[in-house]
């Protein structure tokens, strides 16, 4: 007995072979009953036709119900109106197990329900569709660092402090001490790439923020790559060939599951770098002439980023933000410092910022400044302050949003479809 997967069937036309699987749906027509399977690799319809199996296998599959499992024994055929291009014809069929009122019909259904469902919504087309495409961007994004010689580093996910304030941190005990899980590696990352040059991490961040708009989790996943002797130029480099290599590779590999989705392939096709950059004085001047009420020195809001990714059908760097709203660790503009040398990277299509980015202040006096005007625990962050006293060189570094990429590749709504399953702010569960 040959065993293949859904995905693999191509390897064995006109051979006869076992799947493990479930039924997705089934209709009948007299004596053909079409059997639409799927395995996790893919879907494919299986055929049973009444005069070429046993009366058993015949009964067997009129009594099968949606999301039953099963082995299933056939001859794999080209077809070519199936979307895998293959279709099998049926010989045997066991049954692991018949389920019954399985909650989740062809029907209609509640976003709620479905949420509280997710632990089976996730075997939908649509959704396995999406997880698909998540997983071969962090495929992607290994391979770009990878091949770019970075070092993948773990930071820590409990820490004592934070890099942007402990208003939006969860808060937690570590024995007889506070501690917080982490809204984001890049301290540590800075550490790292002192030691290795390239570094980027990838992991889970935490943010405690009372948000329930449809780009904001509140446990999300957060790639953070860090480079020494890297000035804000070459980092913006980095950040767009980065992300054209993602989204290159999602349609070179997930073509079927953009299809599945409905993605308009066209808009993703035009993903190359270069990317259009202004800065943020140009982004006010423009937000003004579209009648928005803005004064220079406030941050942008997700109707200001749609507003300005309008114009532009590649994502858009918007740089050069006042140095009161951005992180106390960014470097200044040396010919103008009350702007710092970074970017948010908007995605188009009104999907908001996938990156936020820098150039890391590298002198330490500096430093120490900005500990006292945000009000950090010099002791607290001791050891941040040593990276500029031991060997400081010019750096930079920026974070990408794993789900918030994934929204816009998708083409998704909500966020709330790009992780199996979200932490969103009333809901734990499942």
């Amino acid at each position: 007995m040959k065993k293949s997967t859904i995905r693999e069937v191509s390897r064995y036309a006109g051979e006869s072979v076992t799947i493990g699987c479930w039924l997705n749906n089934k209709r009948s027509s007299g004596k053909i009953q079409f059997l639409q399977l799927r395995d996790g690799t893919g879907y494919i319809q299986a055929v049973v036709v009444k005069s070429e199996v046993s009366e058993e296998v015949w009964e067997a599959a009129r009594s099968l119900t949606q999301e039953s499992s099963l082995y299933v024994t056939g001859t794999i055929r080209e077809e070519a109106r199936s979307q895998s291009g293959y279709e099998m014809t049926v010989e045997k069929l066991e049954i692991i197990q018949l389920t019954s009122d399985y909650p989740i019909t062809p029907k209609e259904h509640g976003v709620d329900f479905l949420m509280d469902h997710r632990h089976l919504w996730i075997r939908s087309p649509r959704q396995r569709a999406i997880l698909v495409i998540r997983a071969e961007i962090i495929r992607a994004v290994q391979q770009y660092f990878d091949e770019k010689g970075f070092q993948l580093v773990d930071p820590p996910i409990l820490t004592p402090s934070s890099c942007e304030g402990t208003t939006n941190l969860f808060h937690t005990k570590y024995f007889d001490e506070d501690a917080f899980l982490t809204q984001s590696g890049q301290l540590y990352m800075e550490a790292a790439a002192m030691a290795l040059g390239r570094v980027y991490s990838f992991g889970p961040t935490f943010r405690a923020e009372k948000s329930k708009t449809r780009r904001h989790l509140i446990e999300f996943w957060m790639i953070e790559p860090e480079m020494a002797f890297t000035d804000h130029e070459e980092s913006l480099t980095v950040q767009e060939e980065f992300v054209s290599h993602i989204v290159q590779s999602v349609l070179r590999n997930c073509r079927q599951e953009l299809e599945t989705l409905g993605r308009d392939i066209s808009k993703l096709e035009q993903i190359q770098a270069p990317f259009p950059r202004i800065t943020y004085d140009e982004a006010i001047d423009f937000l003004h002439e579209k009648g928005f009420d803005l004064p220079w020195g406030e941050d942008f809001g997700a109707p200001h980023e749609t507003a300005i990714a309008e114009s532009y059908n590649k994502p858009v760097f918007i740089t050069h933000y006042p140095t009161s709203i951005k992180a106390f660790y960014m470097k200044p503009d040396p010919n103008r410092p009350e702007v710092v040398l970074c970017a948010d990277m908007i995605a188009p299509e009104g999907y908001g910022e996938i990156i936020g980015g820098s150039q890391r202040i590298d002198d330490p006096e500096l430093m120490e400044e900005r500990f006292k005007e945000h009000e950090l625990s010099k002791e607290a962050y001791q050891w941040y302050l040593d990276l500029r006293r031991y060997g400081s060189v010019p750096h930079s570094g920026f974070g990408l949003g794993l789900e918030r990429t994934v929204a816009w590749i998708c083409g998704l709504e909500h966020v709330r479809e790009t992780i199996p399953f979200p932490r969103l702010l009333y809901r734990l569960y499942p």
